[in-house]
């Protein structure tokens, strides 16, 4: 492709480039990731991102609350626990909290995936293409979540996509190309 994915993975910090600087800027406080050895790294990311991948990465052996619960346990913040499981309500997933995610469609999956990369409250939500595997009602849901939940929280939204639906709502569209 054009490079979308590997973007979101040298912006997670999941890759290191060969040249350049990885900058994210929340008011005063500069993250440069360049300067970051691998501890400092994986906490960054852990902390401060949250990653939508395309082809969900659920952990197969947790149910769809403890995979939302996940990032919630890693960072230590328990008071989002409730707020985590009202967001799976929201996205049509109350009655699936413990089913396996082998037990779900893909849809739901890409739901369950969308609220565990909120569910830490991150500074940073890369996103990449998700709702590529949603019907036109779920991707259109899951774009309101989206916008309404970085809009409200000041949280940066990067998203990798060809959706029109999703070029028509951002303030800022970057076409990468080979």
């Amino acid at each position: 492709g054009s490079g979308k994915t590997t973007l979101l993975n040298l912006l997670a910090g999941l890759l290191r480039p060969t040249q350049g600087i990885i900058e994210f800027k929340t008011g005063r406080q500069t993250f440069n990731l360049m300067n970051m050895n691998e501890n400092r790294l994986t906490r960054f990311g852990r902390d401060h991102i949250g990653f939508i991948y395309q082809f969900f990465n659920l952990v197969p052996t947790l149910n769809v609350r403890e995979n939302v619960e996940l990032p919630i346990e890693l960072t230590r913040r328990f008071e989002l626990k409730e707020e985590a499981i009202h967001r799976l309500d929201t996205l049509g997933l109350n009655d699936r909290l413990s089913e396996w995610p082998s037990n779900l469609s893909g849809g739901e999956q890409q739901r369950v995936a969308i609220a565990r990369s909120l569910a830490h409250r991150p500074r940073f939500i890369l996103a990449d293409e998700p709702t590529g595997n949603l019907d036109r009602h779920n991707a259109r849901q899951v774009l309101d979540l989206l916008w309404r939940e970085t809009e409200s929280t000041g949280t940066g939204l990067v998203i990798a996509s060809h959706s029109e639906d999703v070029l028509k709502r951002a303030t800022k569209v970057v076409e990468l190309s080979t």
